[in-house]
């Protein structure tokens, strides 16, 4: 069997993840950090730990379902981590892992682009309702 080159090897390696394949991983966590639950949990980590309570006051109107889900799911793809204190009353801390402040900056700028575009986006809106 021949060596393969590195070249050759990350073209396999990309080929093995399209996301504009249905039955692709990618696409599947590229639905996953699209959510805007997750965008906001991400962004409100990006200052350090948080406590459950603390994220539910910020992300404004999340059920405590959705958050729950939201955080179990940012967990198990490795994006935060869940701290249990052994305190009275227990606390639990999530933070952001290595891999989730990979993706800080990516969220960043799309929250940044939204609430900096988001009177052009409405003028379209008005336009089209026309």
């Amino acid at each position: 069997m021949p060596t393969r080159t590195a070249a050759q090897l990350r073209a396999e390696r990309g080929a093995a993840y399209d996301a504009y394949l249905a039955e692709c991983p990618a696409r599947k966590l590229l639905d996953r950090i699209s959510d805007k639950w997750v965008s906001l949990a991400v962004n409100a980590l990006a200052d350090g730990p948080q406590r459950y309570s603390d994220l539910q006051r910020r992300l404004a109107s999340v059920s405590q379902k959705m958050l729950t889900q939201t955080l179990r799911n940012l967990e198990r793809d490795g994006l935060i981590t869940r701290t249990v204190q052994p305190t009275v009353p227990m606390r639990v801390d999530y933070e952001l892992t290595p891999l989730g402040r990979s993706l800080l900056p990516v969220m960043q700028a799309i929250k940044t682009w939204a609430e900096h575009h988001m009177d052009e986006v409405e003028t379209a809106r008005a336009r089209y309702q026309e």
